[in-house]
């Protein structure tokens, strides 16, 4: 979906340096948003942000991608340029407690249309995605491939190689867990010792990619004709003429949101745009239709498409084939020492 979805590299220069980047912010009639950049960005602002600003007057800026250290910089130092942004919801759970974004003001921006499990207290939904089971249709057909992450892991059913993103949030613990018998409901706390027992059965067979453009390649091309994919890259890569296919079965469902960091200026400004957003399934379809990730608000689905909606993961199809919602609170308690254990196990 992104060039590559969640964490974003930190810059080179200083974190001074990186506070001053992009101006004070405080124009009167300005709202940058920021986003993880690229064509997916583009299409999103498109949709949902600019007929916004040219409905109230105001301009428009972006930047990308979205970068916790420049946030978490500008913020301290008091040099906020950005207003919206998208980021994933353990680094919003960070943020709130940190005190880096502002809390939601629910008598501003009203909530009450969204699924309240995916509205922190200083984030809103942006989009829904699923990590599906992906898989290349010339290896495996739509009869026989594997619909659970118990079959997944079975190699010798289905022989080949299994494409992990290399991220401890990236769902390869929830699915491993989920192989090994724990009940989609019992899933956390994660049992880390227990998923990453399960992972040694299949790691030499496990490739670990970065990027969304790496993940269809992989799985396009064959060379990994298994993977724990993201539902829109499936998606995209299939309307492009690529053998490949989304498993709905034991999908996880994630999410990411939008958060105003702490000290923006046009905080108002920020505060409108989220209410427009929220509030115009419209706006949120024209985006769903291009990428095939769900809108925030379920009532944008009566104006997708009938060939996307079968894609997503909050349609009537695939939603009863969720098997969890994958808890970003638990990830903001466990996300740094869980990374730090999962780098020396694929170091070894």
């Amino acid at each position: 979906m992104w060039a590559g979805r969640g964490r974003a590299a930190v810059s080179a220069c200083a974190l001074v340096a990186l506070a001053g980047c992009g101006g004070s912010g405080g124009d009167a009639k300005e709202l940058t948003v920021v986003m993880w950049g690229g064509d997916d960005q583009q299409k999103a602002v498109s949709a949902y942000v600019e007929p916004w600003g040219k409905e109230q007057g105001v301009k428009i800026k972006q930047d990308s991608p979205t970068d916790y250290a420049k946030f978490r910089a500008q913020v301290e130092a008091k040099k906020v340029s950005w207003g919206v942004v998208e980021v994933e919801p353990n680094f919003a759970v960070t943020a709130c407690k940190s005190g880096w974004a502002l809390k939601i003001d629910k008598s501003k921006i009203d909530t009450s249309k969204l699924d309240q499990k995916l509205v922190g207290d200083c984030a809103v939904p942006t989009l829904q995605y699923a990590f599906t089971i992906g898989y290349n249709t010339t290896v495996f057909s739509a009869q026989n491939h594997p619909r659970t992450w118990a079959e997944f892991f079975d190699t010798k059913r289905f022989p080949g190689k299994r494409g992990f993103w290399k991220y401890a949030t990236g769902a390869m613990f929830e699915a491993a867990l989920l192989a090994d018998g724990v009940p989609a409901d019992k899933l956390y706390p994660l049992d880390i010792d227990r998923a990453f027992r399960k992972l040694d059965t299949i790691k030499k067979d496990i490739v670990f990619y970065e990027t969304g453009e790496q993940q269809q390649q992989l799985v396009s091309s064959g060379e990994t004709p298994l993977i724990q994919a993201w539902n829109g890259r499936i998606f995209a890569a299939a309307k492009e003429g690529k053998p490949v296919a989304n498993e709905w079965n034991q999908h996880l469902l994630s999410y990411d949101q939008l958060v105003i960091p702490a000290g923006y200026k046009r905080a108002d400004l920020a505060q409108q745009w989220l209410n427009w957003f929220l509030n115009n399934p419209k706006a949120q379809a024209i985006y769903t239709n291009h990428s095939a990730y769900a809108p925030a608000n379920d009532a944008a689905l009566d104006f997708v498409t009938p060939d996307v909606r079968k894609e997503i993961p909050t349609s009537p199809e695939n939603a009863p084939k969720r098997a969890a919602i994958i808890d970003y609170s638990y990830w903001a308690d466990n996300y740094d020492k869980v990374s730090e254990r999962l780098n020396e196990w694929m170091a070894q």
